[in-house]
């Protein structure tokens, strides 16, 4: 069944190859990609050699706290950590810690995996979310390396697809030691797509873990980026964050309704994707609005995007109240907990379906979730309104999430039987 699968990829890779060269997202890293490591890779004479993934910045960053809690109980481990995006390689370069060396994923060829494979020779490969990669998991397995899966999630409308698919090729999920869910949900839901139910352990999310790095940045750091976003501690802040198209231009409507009683009210935006910051600064001027990049410098402007890797939730700390995007719009939504963690109100739209279990935590404990923009507009003014109430909701999300921690240990106990369970090579 897997021959199936091996000649599909490589003719979607053709059709692609175009697209996978030239898109701004993808383009870095080409050598990496074909599975061309170093030669001289120096993980492949040192024990254990353990191979973290995430697709992209977001998922690095719940492996964090994990690669941390590891380094406790294998000080002398080999961390090796892959993604797929330019932007996850630029935050894991320049944020992540106790890391020795960074890659790029393979392309789930075959041949460009047992390239990859033979050099890295890992002891556990590490995968974050739901990246079941066949031929990756096919070649890391028989190469002896075991195989974990963390904070697994499969998209619930997506189930039949996953079923009719691993019926095709093969069910990959096979080659996993051990896949560590979420919730118990999570749990059901990888079983009802093959994953043999000894394998499975819901430990958590180690996102919630990862809220913790908000304390990271130093003081000076801090007030550095508060200069930078013309952040003077007198004013009121509203932070919106990871915000996608259709969203931003709502968004300044808003905020330009609200500064007609809160006159020193500043609005920034992060959007998900930075290269659209001049769009978005563009929209602002349009409606009257002075807007300024952060990349610029010194943004005095009422009106501020945040066009860089890796800041945001250290921005996260300088607002007043926090909107979390991809949400009024069908995204998904994207982590509520990052603010919540600062101490902050979190507002989120109604589409939050890939954060159920954020929501749920956060809901009634400094979270509020809108129907639309309107809603938003009322929620944020009267919020604005009460500053005695953003102190209580803040203190309250908080709270919230450092009740839900503790995702990390779990998985890095895993981790560490995984690594002795290997045998010298």
């Amino acid at each position: 069944m897997f021959i199936l699968y091996a000649v599909l990829v490589h003719v979607a890779f053709l059709l692609l190859l175009p697209l996978l060269l030239l898109h701004p997202k993808l383009r870095e890293g080409v050598f990496f990609r074909f599975g061309f490591y170093p030669d001289n890779w120096p993980g492949a004479r040192t024990r254990p050699v353990l191979w973290f993934h995430g697709a992209s910045a977001g998922d690095l960053l719940a492996l964090q706290p994990v690669i941390l809690k590891v380094r406790e109980f294998l000080p002398d481990a080999f961390c090796l950590v892959t993604t797929i995006t330019n932007s996850g390689m630029s935050m894991a370069k320049s944020d992540l810690r106790g890391v020795d060396a960074f890659g790029f994923l393979p392309y789930d060829l075959p041949w460009a995996i047992h390239r990859a494979v033979k050099t890295i020779r890992p002891d556990v490969l590490i995968l974050e979310y739901a990246e079941v990669w066949p031929a990756l998991l096919r070649g890391v397995r028989r190469s002896g390396a075991e195989i974990l899966l963390i904070n697994g999630r499969f998209n619930e409308q997506a189930l039949a697809n996953y079923r009719w698919f691993y019926r095709f090729i093969g069910n990959p999920l096979r080659h996993l030691s051990l896949l560590c869910m979420r919730d118990q949900a999570e749990a059901e839901h990888a079983i009802s797509i093959g994953a043999e139910p000894d394998k499975v352990k819901v430990t958590g999310n180690t996102k919630f873990d990862s809220c913790r790095q908000e304390e990271t940045a130093s003081s000076a750091d801090l007030a550095q980026l508060a200069k930078s976003l013309g952040v003077n501690g007198s004013q009121q802040v509203w932070l919106a964050g990871s915000t996608h198209e259709g969203e931003e231009g709502r968004l300044i409507d808003v905020f330009s309704s609200l500064r007609e009683n809160f006159t020193k009210l500043k609005l920034i935006i992060a959007p998900r994707y930075i290269e659209r910051a001049e769009r978005i600064a563009a929209m602002a001027r349009e409606r009257g609005l002075d807007c300024a990049l952060r990349s610029k410098g010194a943004a005095q402007e009422p009106v501020v995007i945040l066009d860089s890797v890796g800041e945001l939730r250290h921005a996260y700390r300088l607002a007043t109240i926090v909107f979390v995007g991809g949400s009024l719009i069908r995204r998904g939504g994207h982590n509520i907990l990052e603010p919540a963690a600062c101490g902050k109100p979190v507002l989120f739209g109604p589409w939050m379906e890939n954060f159920k279990g954020s929501v749920r935590v956060l809901i009634g404990r400094g979270g509020i979730q809108v129907p639309d923009s309107d809603r938003l507009q009322k929620v944020v003014a009267d919020l604005l309104s009460r500053p005695e109430e953003i102190d209580k909701l803040g203190k309250l999300a908080r709270e919230a999430v450092t009740n839900v921690q503790g995702a990390s240990q779990a998985c890095a106990e895993a981790i560490v039987a995984a690594a002795k369970r290997k045998s010298p090579r």
